[in-house]
């Protein structure tokens, strides 16, 4: 490979040596009888600002996982403008809002994709979750119930700190912030960490800094929101770590065609699966896991 991209300075040989490692961690997930013992972990991916790429991070990172044995289920829960199957080139019958609205049941609207993982289409135009009356709340969060056999749920959120947008993160296991290495998105990062950061017992954030031209970028980006996290905040946000500026991306986007198959061997192919190999090494909270993902949902006004 010849290029080094981790936060630590190793490099991506370290990472394919990781494989046993993360054969283990799969198999430490299950009983003796084969079933897996732990409830989906919950990943939420968010920006600041709209145009950071977070889509895009959330279907290859998805497919990066699926490619270590993990079943993983994308929830394009970006209500106003959703486009995760726009990048996968799919075009479905059914989405979110006929779930959201008792028009369809949850398992009807999932679709398989070639690619190992399986979407959930979202509610382009949907105004907020919040106007959702209380029956029409606990039906969708029983609904949701159903992802129960997924290893991980990762969910794209809208960019922005809409109540929308913290409904889900609120109760995730992990909040995935996305910036890039622009001012204008850098200020709006810190200003959706702020946000969850208000929340009561809120989700672990992880930021991951996207597009950068060097390991250096990377690295500065991630110390200042960090450090400026850590001293008003007083938080703790995770340096995940970064995505390379790559050619491949926009190419992919164009072909519908998930870069991270398209060119495998490409820089930000191997920064999404480092990206991957770090939260696959990560132990997360087993306290509630998905039920706890599930009740947390609107504030716990569903009456779950």
């Amino acid at each position: 490979m010849g290029f080094m991209i981790t936060t630590d300075g190793s490099s991506y040989e370290d990472v394919k040596k990781d494989q046993a490692e993360r054969l283990r961690l799969i198999m430490k997930e299950k009983n003796a009888t084969g079933k897996r013992t732990r409830e989906p972990r919950v990943i939420t991916i968010s920006s600041g600002k709209g145009g950071v790429g977070k889509t895009n991070i959330a279907i290859n990172l998805a497919i990066a996982f699926s490619e270590i044995g993990k079943k993983v289920v994308v929830m394009d829960a970006d209500l106003g403008l959703a486009n995760v199957n726009v990048i996968l080139g799919i075009i479905p019958k059914y989405n979110l809002y006929h779930v959201l609205k008792g028009q369809k049941r949850l398992h009807e609207i999932i679709i398989d994709t070639p690619y190992g993982i399986q979407i959930i289409a979202g509610a382009s135009g949907f105004a907020q979750l919040a106007d959702l009356d209380e029956e029409e709340r606990a039906a969708f969060v029983q609904e949701l119930k159903e992802l129960a056999y997924a290893d991980i749920i990762i969910i794209d959120t809208g960019a922005g700190v809409s109540q929308n947008v913290l409904t889900f993160v609120r109760s995730a296991d992990d909040a995935i912030i996305v910036t890039t290495p622009e001012p204008t998105a850098i200020t709006d990062a810190y200003g959706i960490i702020k946000t969850i950061s208000a929340e009561i017992n809120g989700p672990n954030i992880k930021l991951v800094v996207n597009r950068v031209k060097s390991h250096m970028e990377g690295k500065k980006v991630a110390e200042r929101v960090i450090t400026i996290a850590g001293q008003f905040l007083n938080i703790k946000v995770d340096n995940l770590g970064f995505i390379f500026e790559d050619v491949s991306v926009q190419k992919s986007v164009v072909k519908q065609d998930p870069f991270i198959k398209s060119s495998p061997n490409s820089k930000a192919s191997q920064s999404i699966k480092h990206l991957m190999t770090r939260l696959a090494n990560i132990e997360y909270r087993e306290a509630g896991g998905f039920s706890r993902f599930l009740k947390g949902l609107f504030g716990g006004k569903s009456g779950i």
